[in-house]
């Protein structure tokens, strides 16, 4: 079993490579400011078990500090270069136990005996609504029994599968949490584009179906609904080789990858 995946929803997934736990950009909320969750169970306390957790950028539904509060004393914690002076609360987690380490794009760090690499995302990592733009959004590719990347979130960009490299396994944002996608994001259409790019052996699509702004229900709901299914769609024509796992939320698959 080179690599298990579980999907928690939104952004969160465990996954595991050769014994060893990953969890991104856990957010484990009912509610989140403007937003709530419309589908699937917030993941049990099990989700939050992990000897490390990749956070790709400071948005609050990626880097969200009560479900980082969750974690065991001991956990490494990667985040951007630059986000402890971003969002300080980063340092008082530190403070409670977990290990801290700032990773910029190009860099590696070994956990347990498995590589992370983080790569290049096109993405605004600013911790909005103000602040500087002071750490890079990222996304990892973990590199064991297979190779896992994970989008964190991002846009198409010139040099993608060259800045990646080689990936068995990727996961990969398809939609949103709002009516509307803003600039540094993939739709089911552009997931399926950067899919064929990279060219893995498996995908699951991410970032979908599970929050949304309270009072919006009956905005756009195909935006919330239907991405998952559209990249199954754009995927079978643009990368008909690629094997697309669509998960529910707390589903998990082991993709095959051949190493």
């Amino acid at each position: 079993m080179p690599v298990e995946v579980t999907w928690w929803g939104h952004a969160t997934c465990t996954v595991e490579d050769s014994g060893v736990r990953f969890l991104t950009d856990p957010l484990f909320a009912r509610r989140l400011a403007h937003l709530r969750r419309r589908r699937g169970a917030p993941p049990p306390p099990e989700a939050a078990a992990a000897e490390a957790v990749l956070v790709s950028h400071l948005h609050s539904d990626h880097l969200h500090l009560p479900s980082l509060a969750r974690l065991a004393p001991g956990t490494r914690l990667l985040v951007p270069r630059g986000a402890p002076a971003a969002v300080p609360g980063l340092r008082r987690l530190e403070r409670s136990g977990l290990r801290l380490t700032e990773v910029e794009a190009g860099d590696e760090v070994t956990v347990e005996g498995v590589t992370v690499r983080a790569v290049p995302a096109r993405h605004d990592g600013r911790r909005l609504p103000v602040g500087p733009h002071r750490a890079p959004a990222l996304g990892y590719v973990v590199e064991g029994g297979a190779r896992t990347y994970f989008a964190g979130d991002t846009g198409l960009f010139d040099g993608m599968a060259e800045a990646v490299g080689p990936v068995d396994v990727a996961l990969l944002p398809v939609g949103g949490w709002g009516p509307y996608l803003g600039p540094g994001h993939l739709d089911a259409g552009r997931a399926a584009e950067a899919l064929a790019e990279l060219s893995p052996a498996a995908a699951v699509p991410v970032h979908y179906g599970t929050y949304w702004p309270i009072g919006l229900d009956g905005v756009r709901p195909h935006e919330f609904h239907s991405p998952g299914d559209e990249f199954v769609r754009h995927a079978a024509r643009l990368a008909p080789k690629v094997a697309v796992h669509l998960l529910g939320h707390g589903e998990r698959v082991r993709p095959e990858v051949a190493r």
